[in-house]
């Protein structure tokens, strides 16, 4: 439980991040976004593989830098494609890993021990997180009409998601369901009354945010859809790297970003539910 001063603290730093990031989505052309958004990815990277138990800063480098190149080679490649087919495909491939990755969380003790093997999975996890949610973040960027409005209303269905379960956990949390929790052997304070409350608040924020930016009324049902997948996958991505911290005894993935803890803290949600949100809004067509 957080205790007052810890929940000032995490709200300040919140407040001063947030016009930050959405200055920086609205302002920004993509092809200057997706390199910052590829640095700050890059650092929740670099705390996976800390997760991952690389803890010598030279493969940990190497690591990133293989990271990084590959990014490269994709916008290269994507450069000849007036789809985008590169980024497309690799993005699609980011749905596919979550779905797996749902399947890594119903085995607890999978790859939880500390040899190489374990690490070699955790890190492959690592690339096909990142990767294609970077990838994602470009694609809903670039897209016309208003794509820098359907990434923030994207990040935002995030944002109101932890925020509702935050409230519902607190106020409604073993009083719905007989106390039975999430997935208690990886995030035991994550309840069933939050995972309602998540999904209340990210559905609310799509809906206000689509017809804002002109989503037509026969449009809001596939809004609907799409902004139910990104929720729970959301929570995928936050419970696999809780699953990942509970692997190595850690309470949080860095101490860079004051009451939140490190940068994959914050991201581990929106890893998840860009390449979602991208695939639903390219098949929907919103």
């Amino acid at each position: 439980m957080s205790t007052p001063s810890a929940t000032r603290v995490r709200v300040i730093a919140a407040l001063v991040m947030a016009p930050f990031a959405i200055g920086a989505i609205l302002l920004l052309p993509t092809s200057w976004l997706a390199m910052l958004a590829a640095l700050v990815f890059l650092v929740g990277l670099w705390e996976w593989f800390k997760l991952a138990e690389i803890d010598d800063t030279l493969p940990r480098t190497v690591l990133l830098t293989a990271n990084l190149l590959l990014m490269v080679l994709l916008v290269w490649a994507s450069r000849g494609s007036p789809d985008l087919v590169p980024l497309r495909l690799v993005s699609l491939l980011g749905v596919v890993w979550w779905l797996l990755a749902l399947l890594w969380l119903l085995r607890f003790s999978f790859a939880s021990n500390h040899e190489t093997w374990a690490r070699v999975f955790k890190l492959a996890a690592g690339t096909l997180a990142v990767v294609p949610a970077w990838c994602a973040l470009g694609l809903i960027h670039a897209s016309q009409p208003n794509g820098h409005v359907w990434l923030l209303i994207a990040l935002a269905i995030v944002w109101a998601a932890d925020s509702g379960a935050y409230f519902a956990g607190r106020h409604f949390g073993g009083r719905w369901f007989g106390g039975r929790k999430l997935a208690p052997r990886i995030s035991p304070n994550k309840t069933l009354e939050g995972l309602l409350g998540g999904l209340a608040g990210g559905v609310l924020v799509a809906l206000v945010g689509a017809s804002i930016v002109g989503a037509g009324l026969a449009q809001l049902p596939a809004v609907f859809a799409v902004a139910v997948a990104t929720v729970l996958f959301s929570v995928v991505g936050d419970l696999f790297e809780s699953l990942l911290k509970r692997h190595v005894g850690a309470k949080d993935s860095g101490d860079l970003i004051p009451g939140h803890g490190g940068v994959l803290d914050r991201l581990d949600g929106v890893l998840a539910a860009l390449p979602v949100f991208a695939l639903g809004k390219e098949l929907f067509g919103f």
